[in-house]
């Protein structure tokens, strides 16, 4: 592992982009609903432009052009000469997509990517607002540096002390177009220490647009406080080869120099002792002293700070952890199995490194936890581009963007993700003639929303569309010989017709979807991830595409039960009561379906030894334990069990890709004893046994 400090600030500017494009697609977005403000198309310009001045730190020359000309767009934007009706925030919108393909273009090393100038060029064709013939007028006032820190005043004032350091500098042709900013520099300076920055102006300074980017300024800092001469430098790593730099100490005490506001001609302003006119614009000292105790030394403190650590680093602590939660089972095991007194000292310190290993995980889950925004971002973009490539109008609605799950999840659950979104809006959409013969706005709307939902993440794709033909899906299965002709499919047996490998009603082939393309590679990725989706359709209203994920792949509360000589568990999360089996309580449909009586309703009741094949059938002895579990879609079920033997915490382990995928189990785990059980999917479980009429599903014995 390489100790160049450049390639952590790389790593680290990088970081920055994506947040900076994450903001710019935020303001966008509130732009296009019709709520921007000033500040949000500040917020746009501030984006762009910030990505611009890092790049051109780093030489990154295409992503500093496309930058530029992105910038001076929304300069017009940003001045009133642009007005952002639906068609700029279109353009807009695409080339903030084109910037973020730079950005990793530009980390990567790959080439730029394809289409950019074309979008440039209708950014900057766009129509401005008649300008007033002759130069604007300036409406210039006295320039105050405000370097961000508390404590800084207006007038400037005396250091305390003597000012061991002055630094002199002077930027050079280069500095400006490189996307540097010298506010920038000396606010890192004011931070080391007890600051006065001098600004000098030349006797003549220009205040036109072609000058915006000329050195003329320069600066000189008095710097107090014991810094060491490194950290000044490193201070001006960026711009020393553009600039004109001087750092030296000083042994007198340094003097108060007035200052007076800066004039438009600067004429008169005395020469300093390097030979550049004195500062006659603005003095402000930053003031270094601590704050008191229980105070904050900057009002803006109370945005979170935060640290980027590798993600290796995260995988790697989450791996400790679970090996915590593996040894504190083991131990309780052994504890138990020794026969030590329940509320001895021993069981005492037990419980509370049960509860700081509970602590420890719920901690390290949360840093591994993140907003599904980012993904839902994506999303927006994706889209855009096919509903420009299909000719339809269609908008994005989202709704829980701020759902936090496992960045495992959200990374594998992109792929998916945008198959659906180009379905619903390629396929699921009507073209605008169809919506308007339907008495529906020409714009469609496609709706992507995330929950947290009986211990589980839920997300939801929906769309305002056309629905799904089920008596067209049924006659396709049917001439493909996927169901016999004399099949009697209810509703939601067709809808799952689409899952199909292969399977597609579509009368012509899309470059993008159709629906039921594809769609079994997005059942068996969610699969793949331990969630499961389903399909909610409503001719001529609409197609809703329902999500269940697992909120984290690495530890869950469970319930260790026992069931036919087997150890199982079952997740706490979809968990709602237990109760103990009585016979009056059964109730019988048919030969092999049973319903369990509770309070007034009748709940489907599965025997879970028959169902995973460990048993042919229910035994005689039926007075066990029965779990009442919540299903995804609201319902509720009933398991019957031998015996509950705990519930604790258990570490998730995958399954070997040998076994491949095995209904309604989700994966396995060591138990204390250092036996394996399988975590059970109870959704699945009761999904694939409808009324206990299908065949029990054989799974290999976990011991």
């Amino acid at each position: 592992m390489t100790d160049d400090p450049m390639i952590a600030i790389r790593a680290s500017f990088f970081e920055e982009c994506e947040e900076l494009v994450e903001s710019l697609h935020d303001a966008l977005q509130l732009m296009e609903q019709g709520s921007g403000d000033a500040e949000t198309v500040n917020v746009v310009f501030r984006a762009v432009h910030s990505i611009k001045g890092g790049a051109g730190a780093f030489g990154l020359n295409d992503l500093v052009d496309f930058a530029h000309r992105f910038e001076t767009v929304l300069d017009d934007l940003r001045s009133g000469r642009l007005v952002p009706d639906a068609e700029a925030i279109r353009l807009f919108f695409q080339g903030a997509d084109l910037l973020h393909d730079h950005v990793r273009a530009a980390r990567s090393g790959a080439c730029p990517p394809d289409g950019a100038d074309a979008v440039l060029r209708a950014l900057e064709g766009l129509p401005l607002a008649r300008a007033p013939r002759g130069p604007a007028p300036v409406d210039f006032t006295p320039m105050l540096i405000d370097l961000g820190f508390a404590g800084l005043a207006e007038e400037p004032k005396g250091l305390d002390g003597p000012a061991p350091w002055i630094i002199d500098f002077t930027p050079r042709s280069g500095l400006y177009t490189s996307g540097n900013e010298p506010l920038l520099i000396l606010r890192n300076l004011a931070a080391l220490g007890e600051a006065r920055v001098t600004c000098s102006v030349p006797g003549e300074l220009p205040l036109s647009v072609d000058a915006a980017e000329l050195p003329l300024l320069s600066w000189r800092i008095e710097l107090a406080g014991e810094v060491p001469e490194m950290d000044l430098r490193e201070a001006f790593d960026f711009v020393a080869d553009v600039s004109d730099l001087s750092i030296r100490r000083s042994p007198l005490a340094a003097e108060p120099q007035p200052s007076a506001p800066l004039a438009g001609t600067g004429a008169g302003s005395p020469a300093d002792e390097t030979g550049h006119p004195a500062a006659s614009a603005a003095a402000v000292q930053a003031a270094s002293n601590p704050p008191a105790a229980g105070t904050r030394a900057d009002p803006a403190d109370h945005v979170p700070a935060t640290v980027r650590v590798d993600l290796e680093r995260v995988d790697r602590l989450v791996n400790l952890v679970g090996e915590l939660v593996i040894s504190h089972a083991m131990l309780a095991q052994s504890v138990s199995e020794a026969g030590i007194a329940e509320h001895g000292m021993v069981m005492g310190g037990l419980e509370a490194f049960q509860m700081l290993t509970r602590d420890i995980q719920d901690s390290v889950m949360m840093i591994r936890a993140q907003p599904v925004k980012p993904l839902f971002q994506r999303m927006a973009r994706t889209l855009r581009e096919t509903s420009l490539a299909v000719g339809k109008t269609v908008r994005l609605l989202t709704e829980g963007e701020t759902t936090e799950i496992d960045k495992t999840v959200i990374e594998r659950l992109s792929d998916p993700l945008t198959h659906m979104v180009r379905n619903a809006v390629d396929h699921g959409i009507e073209a605008p003639a169809a919506r308007a013969a339907a008495g529906k706005p020409a714009q469609g709307t496609v709706s992507l929303s995330a929950s947290h939902r009986a211990g589980r993440v839920v997300i939801e794709i929906a769309d305002d569309g056309a629905g799904i033909d089920r008596d067209r899906v049924l006659r396709t299965a049917v001439d493909r010989g996927l169901v016999p002709p004399d099949a009697q499919l209810g509703e939601a047996e067709i809808d799952n017709l689409l899952f199909l490998p292969g399977f597609s009603t579509a009368s012509s082939v899309s470059s993008y979807s159709g629906r039921g393309v594809g769609l079994d590679v997005v059942k068996s990725a969610i699969t793949g991830l331990g969630g499961r989706i389903s399909i909610f359709a409503e001719p001529g209203r609409g197609t809703r595409f329902s999500i269940s994920l697992p909120l984290t792949l690495a530890v869950l509360d469970g319930m260790v039960v026992r069931v036919a000589g087997q150890t199982l568990v079952v997740p706490l999360s979809a968990i709602m009561e237990t109760v103990m089996l009585a016979p009056g309580t059964i109730r019988r449909i048919g030969r092999s379906t049973e319903l369990l009586h509770i309070r007034g309703q009748l709940v489907p009741l599965f025997d879970l030894g028959v169902q995973l094949g460990f048993r042919e059938g229910p035994g005689s002895d039926r007075d066990r334990i029965v779990i009442l579990i919540a299903l995804d879609d609201g319902g509720r079920a009933a398991l019957v069990v031998d015996a509950i033997l705990d519930q604790r915490q258990v570490v998730i382990k995958g399954l070997s890709r040998q076994y491949g995928r095995t209904p309604g189990v989700a994966a396995a785990t060591i138990l204390g004893d250092g036996q394996v059980a399988l975590i059970l999917d109870p959704s699945d479980l009761v999904r694939r046994a409808p009324g206990g009429d299908r065949a029990p599903l054989q799974l290999p014995l976990a011991g």
